[in-house]
């Protein structure tokens, strides 16, 4: 049986969620993001998701060694028995390491998109404050400036979605994961995709990778 234990690599607006989600339905994979393992395991009681609950309510980082026995224990799991897709993990040397003796990986995509599109992409998302449902200034506006075509609800701007905040994401992104990206070259399992176009293009070329 082929498997497809993949790392995803991209900035914040790349697409990886999206193309993720088209993965895991194509292949019969998990999607396994951090976040999730965090958001789980601390509702599970358990003595380390207790930690995590007390760390994400201060407000700080869960260090390496807790994010990488929860990464552990997530793919210890039956349904990681074809594969994986991990998104947002390893962030660093030291995780990436550590994944290294937990598991092998086949594949590192790495997603590929001009800072500039990244910037139009965030900058021009708009979310209804009643509904949550998402749009575009551009690629996917409302059919009334400002109102949600579903509810009725206003549009507005998050925080994390205006330029000076997007630069700063960007900034952290790149420092943090260039080494990451060397890394994998130099193991020769990483892969360049451009992500700049749509995900049905994202996923043609990663179609390409992993046959």
């Amino acid at each position: 049986m082929k498997k497809y234990r993949l790392i995803l690599l991209g900035p914040p607006g790349a697409g990886k969620g999206t193309v993720a989600k088209k993965i895991a339905e194509k292949y019969q994979i998990p999607q396994i993001s951090t976040g999730d393992i965090f958001r789980e395991a601390a509702k599970s009681g358990s003595e380390l998701g207790s930690r995590v609950k007390r760390i994400m309510e201060s407000g700080e980082l869960v260090p390496d060694d807790l994010t990488i026995s929860l990464v552990k224990e997530r793919l210890g799991k039956k349904d990681t028995e074809r594969g994986f897709i991990l998104d947002g993990f390893p962030r660093t040397i030291i995780q990436a390491d550590s994944l290294s003796e937990i598991t092998s990986i086949d594949a590192v995509i790495n997603f590929n998109i001009p800072r500039e599109e990244i910037i139009r992409r965030l900058s021009g998302r708009r979310i209804c404050s009643q509904c949550g449902a998402i749009y575009h200034v551009t690629d996917f506006p409302p059919k009334v400036e400002g109102i949600c075509d579903i509810c009725g609800g206003k549009l507005y701007q998050r925080d994390d979605d205006k330029i000076e905040s997007i630069e700063k994401r960007l900034n952290v992104y790149e420092k943090q994961t260039l080494p990451l990206i060397e890394y994998y070259r130099t193991k020769g399992i990483l892969y360049d995709i451009d992500s700049s176009v749509n995900p049905d293009y994202s996923m043609e070329q990663i179609g390409k990778i992993l046959s």
